[in-house]
């Protein structure tokens, strides 16, 4: 697979990173990092089902939310 075909699949299915970094010294936690990234094209966020049902492409609702 090409870089470009594997691009245009990611943004046409979307991917989900999620990571944690905890660092710790005898058993006490001193900082923790959390990261979670989406990653997909705005059309397919429109499409997903964490869009409310009626919500229009320019009436604000989660999806355009999430991208702020």
């Amino acid at each position: 697979m090409s870089l470009c075909e594997t691009l245009d699949r990611v943004l046409s299915k979307g991917v989900v990173i999620v990571g944690h970094l905890v660092i710790s010294i005898s058993g006490v936690d001193l900082i923790y990092v959390g990261l979670n990234v989406l990653v997909s094209s705005v059309e397919t966020m429109q499409k997903g089902p964490w869009v409310a049902p009626g919500v229009t492409a320019g009436a604000p609702g989660r999806a355009e939310h999430a991208l702020r």
